[in-house]
């Protein structure tokens, strides 16, 4: 089978790292190729992407990603030991639920393959396991004498571009990183949400009135949780956290909009939260212990009206 076809255009392919097994993804369709055969699935008929991830998987950085159709009697693709399957697994849904995300087909791939790391990335995510063993280590031994019942203070990285050791940094140093560093990245991550890398600008995340606002954030339209809002939350939650509400909000999606929230915590979330030197919202864990590790959620970005 040829990928691409004269009338399609590739956005993304890849190999298995476990199987003798080839993929790729277009604006028409899903293809996965195992010796001489070949099984697509076109991009409108795929119902839901599951991904699934084995302790071999996390080790070396690789995901099953599990595709099902919308027609019952089709069988699911399964596309196995595929790298960065978080994002193909969010861009796969994106773009099965909205097919004018594939308008921009550079920006989907810069988005896609966008890493803000260092020249030595190596290093980097060896450094960044052993980030994340200690991480846990530390969670475990703060549980077993007794500490999960308490506020715990919010960790700022020394590194963190806005606010290194939770300082501000100057106006001018702010702007200067946002230009040069935040800007080139929303243009390529929001492009597929937005329709277009140049629909992107400051206003996107900041809002009309960002200026006036000193460019505080959350600053970015209400968010999707109408149950909540239906049922009177708001009237029993003023004691609340305004990051937990949030949350909870963000955390929640319309079902005509579950695509394009999973590409904003798999592609754009952790993207931002790379950019500010900050962990990502951990789903597994806590709402407590991610704040108390200052990171980067819907919240951040996302406010509730």
């Amino acid at each position: 089978m040829w990928v691409p076809l004269p009338w399609e255009r590739l956005l993304w392919s890849g190999r298995s790292r476990w199987f003798r097994a080839s993929y790729a993804l277009t604006d028409l369709r899903l293809v996965k190729t195992t010796g001489s055969r070949s099984d697509e699935l076109v991009l409108h008929d795929i119902a839901e992407v599951h991904r699934i991830e084995s302790i071999l998987d996390r080790c070396f950085g690789t995901s099953t990603l599990v595709v099902d159709a919308r027609n019952p009697r089709v069988p699911s693709m399964v596309l196995g030991g595929v790298a960065r399957g978080a994002q193909l697994a969010a861009l796969i849904e994106l773009l099965a639920g909205d097919p004018h995300a594939a308008a921009d087909v550079d920006a989907i791939r810069a988005a896609f393959a966008w890493e803000p790391r260092t020249p030595a990335a190596a290093s980097t995510r060896v450094r960044e396991a052993i980030v994340a063993i200690a991480a846990v280590v530390v969670s475990l031994f703060a549980i077993v004498i007794g500490l999960q019942g308490r506020a715990r203070p919010i960790a700022f990285s020394p590194a963190d571009p806005i606010a290194p050791n939770g300082e501000k940094r100057s106006d001018a140093d702010i702007a200067r990183f946002m230009e040069a560093e935040v800007m080139p990245w929303a243009r390529s991550a929001l492009a597929p949400i937005v329709g277009g890398a140049d629909k992107v600008g400051c206003a996107t995340c900041h809002g009309r009135d960002a200026r006036s606002r000193g460019w505080q954030m959350p600053a970015v339209a209400a968010l999707p949780a109408p149950d909540l809002r239906d049922f009177g939350w708001e009237r029993y939650n003023s004691a609340m956290d305004a990051q937990m509400r949030n949350a909870i909000y963000g955390y929640l999606a319309e079902s005509d909009k579950q695509a394009k929230a999973t590409y904003m915590r798999e592609v754009v979330m952790p993207g931002m939260a790379r950019l500010l030197h900050r962990p990502a919202y951990d789903f597994t864990r806590p709402y407590a212990e991610n704040r108390a590790r200052n990171a980067i959620g819907c919240y951040h970005c996302h406010r509730v009206k």
